[in-house]
């Protein structure tokens, strides 16, 4: 029989049985976390078998991309084409496009659903996202790689460490990583008890995410998702074919309606509405520098419009570079250009750009790479024998090749390889390594965000002015690498290099950054050096609130020293 409001009040025992009935309560323990195993997809194996078949329903089957708004599918009628960069003629599907109202119908779905998301307890919310990444990692695995396969142009193994195994590493470590922010508590003194909240932001999260990684489109809007905030996620157009495998993903781990929401609208129209509405209270961006700089200075023009200071949190565009020292090992450095430089045609925001050998091992060098290129085959991804793939639209393209142009027609250059290009059926374009002879040479500092590697040649005794160029030619800051066996010469480069690369490598490529491992993110033009992958990035999307309490607190405002002396 239950309790009167009457009897509990006259009758203490009858509330703590009723307590009792309810559910418990603990402190709880997230499950262990490793990164995910990489599988191998080698012929015969199970898994190349089902991402065949699922890259084989998923090209045959054109998809209607809606956009996800309070947990409704939105479509509007006005669509344009999901373009396959490798097979640009094939119809693989359509989106719906999106106006400023559905950007402020995102927001409002967003505060609406606040509410009862930064009130669920952190173990809930964790649980949906441990959820889909076990999702990923079993039934979804095939699917979300097919998708990526097509939708970006990316290999079978590009693929797996992308969209399967560093989105299931963000989604597990960031629960891991949000429980740690939780257990770190301060002191407390006699008859007092201190203690810290995390509370999510005042408002709501901007979550603009790339073409590029199908990971970074999953932990941008995720990442802020699980610290108790509610996202509008607007994606690249040309990520939109896997971003909505990603959502799907999310709705069948049980993401209640409303707390991250998926929308096709274009940049001005995001932008305005979003960056001039009072509960903007964050955005997570990864794009180009021009972009977020222009965002920054919209943010700040507007700063007295809202309820509380946005966190802006961006990484940007690099010009990632290899350094070689004359003591390196020359098969290191070769393979670190083959596979830094072009692995995903260089369209990683970590991929090699350009590089700096010494005269003692050039020919070697160069024997080297032009042995490795003379083996790369290039084409689709359903071929899993083919290295290289497409770039990712013809914008790209006509970009890439522009740079291969000049440095064909300028005597500050030589094309040692590549230099060719064809888009009749997709964006191909081969590996391409330019000698520049100028170490300030266009295609030296720009981004070009393609399979174009441009190097210089310098005189061993020229180590220290060689740092210095490195540290001075591009404004960026992403990731570079050096090569050495002299243990002096790294520790050297290390202290010059301090501020060119937030991700630094010795004798290793400068691309393949693990979560938990290799913690990513740079400074200067490349970003603000938040470090996804890491509980420095979750920390960023949560307000500290400080709580004393005091068990016996004064009852006279004197202080002792307020006594007369005797």
């Amino acid at each position: 029989m239950a309790c009167s409001q009457s009897w509990v009040r006259t009758h203490p025992t009858c509330h703590v049985k009723k307590l009792q009935r309810m559910s418990s309560k603990g402190i709880f323990t997230v499950p262990p976390v490793t990164n995910e195993p990489v599988l191998s997809y080698a012929p015969g194996s199970p898994e190349r078998k089902a991402l065949q078949e699922a890259y084989d329903a998923l090209f045959a089957n054109p998809i209607d991309a809606p956009m996800v708004i309070g947990g409704k599918e939105v479509r509007t009628g006005k669509t344009k084409p999901l373009v396959c960069p490798h097979d640009h003629k094939h119809n693989i599907g359509v989106y719906h496009v999106g106006g400023a109202e559905h950007v402020t119908q995102a927001i409002d779905a967003g505060l609406a659903a606040k509410k009862n998301w930064e009130a669920l307890s952190w173990e809930n919310r964790a649980a949906i996202f441990l959820k889909a990444a076990d999702l990923l990692a079993g039934p979804y695995r095939a699917k979300i790689n097919a998708a990526t396969m097509i939708g970006q142009s990316k290999n079978a193994y590009q693929a797996e460490i992308d969209s399967s195994c560093e989105l299931i590493d963000f989604l597990r470590f960031n629960v891991q990583f949000a429980q740690d922010i939780y257990r770190q508590q301060p002191g407390s003194s006699k008859q007092i008890w201190n203690r810290v909240e995390y509370n999510p932001l005042e408002g709501f999260v901007l979550a603009i995410t790339p073409f590029n990684f199908t990971a970074i489109a999953g932990n941008l809007p995720t990442s802020a998702a699980l610290m108790g905030n509610v996202v509008v996620w607007k994606p690249s157009k040309t990520q939109i074919y896997s971003a909505v495998v990603i959502m799907e993903v999310l709705q069948a781990a049980g993401l209640p309606a409303g707390v991250i929401n998926l929308i096709y609208s274009g940049g001005p129209d995001t932008s305005k509405v979003c960056f001039e509405h009072p509960a903007f209270a964050g955005v997570h961006f990864t794009g180009s520098t021009g972009v977020f700089q222009d965002m920054w200075k919209t943010i700040g023009q507007n700063i007295h419009k809202y309820a509380t200071y946005p966190r802006i949190v961006g990484e940007t565009g690099g010009k990632d570079f290899i350094l070689a020292h004359p003591s390196a090992d020359v098969k290191a450095v070769i393979t670190s250009i083959t596979r830094g430089a072009f692995e995903y045609q260089g369209q990683k925001c970590s991929a090699a750009s350009r590089g700096y050998i010494p005269a003692n091992m050039w020919e070697e060098v160069k024997a080297g790479v032009l042995a490795d290129l003379a083996s790369v085959k290039m084409g689709t991804p359903r071929d899993f024998t083919n290295f290289v793939n497409a770039v990712i639209d013809e914008a790209a393209f006509d970009s890439i090749t522009g740079y291969i142009e000049k440095a064909r027609s300028t005597p500050d250059a030589t094309i040692i390889a590549g230099g060719t290009y064809d888009k009749a059926a997709g964006y191909f374009i081969a590996p391409t390594v330019i000698q520049a002879h100028d170490p300030k040479f266009i295609t030296m500092v720009d981004e070009i965000f393609g399979p174009v590697f441009t190097l210089y040649v310098y005189q061993p005794e020229d180590w220290e002015a060689t740092l210095a160029l490195v540290d001075s030619t591009s404004p960026y800051a992403l990731t570079g690498a050096i090569f050495s066996q002299d243990r002096y010469a790294i520790e050297q480069a290390t202290r010059a290099l301090a501020h060119a690369a937030g991700n630094f490598y010795i004798n290793d490529k400068p691309t393949g950054a693990v979560v938990n491992q290799q913690p990513f993110g740079g400074g200067r033009a490349s970003g603000t050096n938040d470090k996804a992958g890491s509980m420095q990035n979750l920390l960023r999307w949560v307000s500290v609130r400080s709580i004393k309490e005091n068990f016996v607190p004064p009852v006279d405002y004197r202080y002792p020293f307020l006594a007369a002396d005797a």
